[in-house]
């Protein structure tokens, strides 16, 4: 039974970029499992149909009974589609390749673009008390991704420190722009995060130099750099907190925590 003294609402965080290859699933994983060192609990909803969030936390694909396509076209309760993780207080809304077909099934429904904020804003939602629900999304500005920003708080932006870095940012941040216009007036922008940056490679320099020329304070101050050890943890199915805690990669991952943390405190007490 829900406590009616419990203002409490899960913060939605949809982790989104269109361009693939930019740590966006990684970074998915592993800030929720530093988020988790900070005693949150935090539900990964995994909608991009390659399913990489899913296995990279250790869910095999024959025991992913219900998925985020269910959870969207279904609307099967979020409490029936997740499952426990390795990691006490991380769950995830696994994901198939069912979701692919999604945008075409979503075409003719009148409440396509609100599907997943209703799924993830039922009362029902609260009883599961936890304190964030991030979003994979999928490397593409489709249905998907839309459905995801306007069922989220806010979003956070990986960019991979690389030529042409920045170009394919302004169509995202004119889709925001999009979505609060029509749809989430409140949808704010957590910042972006640089990754796979190497501190010895003056590209990866100059993208940050303009990356925080061009969008100042929205870059946050933590960087992830390019880490053997963040690209091996996939493959033994968990994030590199609990693969190397030590590395380099696990420890820029805290410090992102800690910042992303910082400045949703500041903004609930301003």
């Amino acid at each position: 039974m829900s406590d009616p003294l419990r203002q409490r609402r899960s913060r939605i965080v949809a982790v989104t970029n269109q361009k693939g290859g930019v740590g966006k699933t990684t970074t998915a994983i592993n800030l929720a499992a530093a988020l988790i060192e900070h005693g949150k609990r935090v539900i990964l909803v995994d909608l991009d149909p390659q399913g990489n969030a899913s296995t990279g936390l250790g869910i095999e694909p024959d025991s992913r009974d219900f998925t985020s396509y269910d959870l969207l076209i279904d609307a099967v309760p979020l409490a029936s589609v997740i499952q426990k993780t390795a990691i006490d207080g991380l769950m995830i809304c696994p994901a198939t390749t069912d979701l692919s077909s999604a945008d075409m099934e979503l075409v003719s429904n009148e409440k396509r673009s609100f599907l997943l904020h209703d799924s993830l804003r039922q009362p029902l939602v609260d009883d599961l008390d936890v304190d964030y629900i991030l979003i994979d999304c999928p490397p593409s500005l489709n249905q998907l991704t839309v459905n995801a920003m306007v069922a989220a708080d806010s979003v956070l932006v990986p960019l991979q420190a690389e030529f042409f870095a920045l170009e394919g940012l302004s169509q995202l941040m004119l889709t925001v722009r999009e979505v609060r216009q029509s749809a989430n007036p409140e949808l704010r922008i957590d910042g972006i995060v640089l990754t796979m940056y190497d501190v010895r490679n003056n590209l990866s320099q100059q993208v940050e130099a303009d990356a925080r020329a061009t969008l100042g304070e929205l870059v946050f101050r933590t960087m992830i750099p390019r880490n053997v050890r963040v690209s091996e943890a996939p493959s033994y199915a968990m994030p590199v907190l609990s693969y190397d805690s030590s590395s380099r990669g696990a420890e820029a991952y805290r410090a992102l925590a800690r910042e992303f943390l910082a400045h949703h405190a500041a903004q609930k007490k301003g």
